[in-house]
């Protein structure tokens, strides 16, 4: 995600356009942890969910302190100009460092399963860490007396020890997006993935991506500098860009998985309390009453109550149902052309109408077939759903006549 030294150089309408974004990408990554932390603090046991959110926390920050206001700020109240480059560093270096920890985990297993991983995580600690040291030291070598709230790494592309230090960290940044671009890219074309963790992986290859074109921006500026020509727009206009677009992609990536199979289960339970309407309202009828209203009930408990009580009415009158009604009208549905589970399902419905129609006194008048009460509760969904075509009922009850069966259809 690198976006240091946001457009640091002369004044420019196109430089102050970009610095303000700084803060988008900012609100967006924050917005990502925000969406996480509950699960982290639910299950903050979990190694991956830590990694998760020093992550993200790490690639907020990145964003804050690049900030060319942010960077005036901390030069000030530490009294020592340009002191916000390697800090900035620091930062950006760890977050690559998570970035590879994390996804070298993610996708192999947690550290403890397993010695490579765990030899891995060490490597790119060590490595990283060592970077950063490296960082302060040769910052505290160069002579920086300037302070460049935007283009410093330009600026001071051939001071020495500077020059080192610009160098080493951009480095260290596209080290770790090309690797952790690889194992992204190749986790992808695996076989099996969630199709919400898919997406979510491919967003992330898309910023790592965005995040290598961002170093050659920045390689580029720099390499410029050291020959004795000026592409400094690279490192001003270019870099800031595909920067911003990165971090946004990086977060879309993470929050995607958990945001997506969240909102796809919260719809799947919204959808199955739907489609029970029909039955409920009609077991509604026998029951005489329906459930009791409950305030801020969840959807998943709406949907459990209403499952119960849809069996609860529904086992006594399956215990009255006509099997050779119900036979009859299995055949008359598939001879209307139903497959075999929608003519179950349209089977079921019409004797179930059949019991409710002949009351509580009667019975399915079928000694010798006992009613399958077993399947008909575990189906009701798509009993449920059935009762919501009435005309296909109706033709399947002209198809099986029963004598006296004079039962109308009830949505």
């Amino acid at each position: 995600m690198g976006c240091v030294d946001a457009a640091m150089g002369p004044a420019s309408s196109l430089g102050a356009f970009y610095t303000s974004f700084w803060w988008i990408p900012a609100g967006v990554l924050a917005a990502a942890l925000a969406i996480k932390l509950p699960t982290i603090i639910r299950l903050w046991k979990d190694p991956l969910l830590r990694a998760v959110g020093g992550l993200l926390l790490l690639a907020c920050a990145v964003f804050v302190f690049v900030a060319p206001s942010t960077i005036a700020r901390v030069n000030r109240v530490t009294g020592v100009p340009n002191i916000s480059a390697p800090w900035v560093y620091s930062l950006l270096t760890a977050f690559c460092a998570s970035c590879l920890v994390l996804i070298i985990a993610w996708r192999d297993g947690l550290p403890e399963h397993s010695a490579s991983t765990r030899r891995a995580t060490r490597w790119v600690v060590s490595v990283y860490g060592g970077v950063i040291a490296l960082l302060w030291v040769l910052f505290a070598l160069a002579d920086v007396p300037v302070e460049r709230t935007r283009d410093l790494d330009t600026y001071y592309a051939t001071t020495p020890f500077m020059r080192e230090e610009i160098l080493l960290y951009l480095l260290a940044h596209t080290t770790a997006v090309l690797i952790t671009s690889k194992l992204i890219w190749n986790w992808i074309r695996t076989d099996g993935l969630d199709a919400w963790l898919r997406w979510g992986l491919k967003f992330l290859g898309v910023g790592y991506a965005l995040n290598l074109a961002f170093d050659a921006a920045k390689l580029t500026a720099v390499g410029a500098r050291w020959t004795g020509n000026d592409l400094d727009w690279l490192s001003l206009h270019v870099a800031p860009a595909l920067a911003c677009l990165s971090a946004v992609s990086i977060a879309v990536g993470f929050i995607l998985p958990h945001a997506g199979q969240y909102l796809h289960e919260r719809w799947r339970i919204r959808l199955a309390h739907r489609r029970l309407r029909p039955l409920y309202l009609l077991m509604r009828g026998v029951q005489g009453s329906g459930l009791p209203f409950v305030l801020r009930a969840s959807p998943e408990l709406r949907l459990t109550r209403r499952e119960t009580f849809i069996r609860d009415v529904l086992l006594p009158l399956a215990r009255r149902t006509d099997e050779r009604l119900r036979e009859r009208s299995y055949a008359a549905a598939l001879g209307l052309g139903l497959p075999p589970e929608r003519a179950r399902a349209f089977a079921a419905a019409v004797v179930i109408l059949d019991a409710v129609g002949a009351g509580p006194g009667a019975d399915g008048g079928d000694a010798g077939h006992d009613p399958d009460t077993t399947e008909l509760l575990r189906e009701i969904g798509a009993v449920s759903r059935a009762l919501r075509h009435p005309d296909v009922i109706r033709q399947i009850r002209a198809r099986a006549p029963a004598p006296g069966d004079t039962v109308g259809v009830t949505e």
